[in-house]
Parts: structure tokens; sequence; C-alpha cells
């Protein structure tokens, strides 16, 4: 099956379990991780994940399922097919 990719972005202050539970929405909607780079810069953390949405039934699903987890977190999640992300992101 082709791939489908999508960048999900994840930025707020530093806390235990961020990985866990967006990476855990991610597998329970059937989406592999292809790559992940992660950082944190004094208290702030940002993540960028490489992820392959062709398994997802509903991106906006996701989004929301997302967004909710971000919500009590105070965090910033944003799902972007890859394509979106690279005309947005030209220079």
């Amino acid at each position: 099956m082709k791939q489908r990719r999508a960048i999900v972005s994840v930025i707020g202050k530093d806390q235990v379990g961020i990985i866990a539970k967006v990476t855990n929405v991610l597998a329970d909607n059937q989406i592999n991780i292809l790559d992940i780079s992660q950082t944190i810069l004094q208290d702030f953390f940002t993540m960028m994940m490489l992820v392959d949405v062709a398994e997802a039934k509903d991106l906006e699903s996701l989004q929301h399922q997302l967004s909710e987890l971000a919500k009590p977190m105070n965090l910033n999640i944003n799902v972007q097919l890859e394509e979106i992300f690279q005309s947005m992101h030209r220079v």
C-alpha cells in the first residue's frame, strides 16, 4: 500500500509523558511513525514526526483527538499532510 505522509508537530512546556501520550493516540489510529526528532530548549519541548497516515480513517478526527490531548497539557499539537507542510514552508 502506498504511503500518505503527514507532519505532526508538538510544542509546549516540557513535562512527563508527552511522547508516550502522543504516540499512543497515533498507534490507536493505525499511524506509523517514520521519523521523529525531539528536543528540549530550556523548559520548552519541541517534537516533529513524519508519519504514515495511509491507514488513518479521518485526519480531522485525529487532529481533534490530539487537540483534546493537548488542552490539559497546555501543548500545541498540529497535523498537516506533507505536501501542505512543504508548500507552506517553501523558500
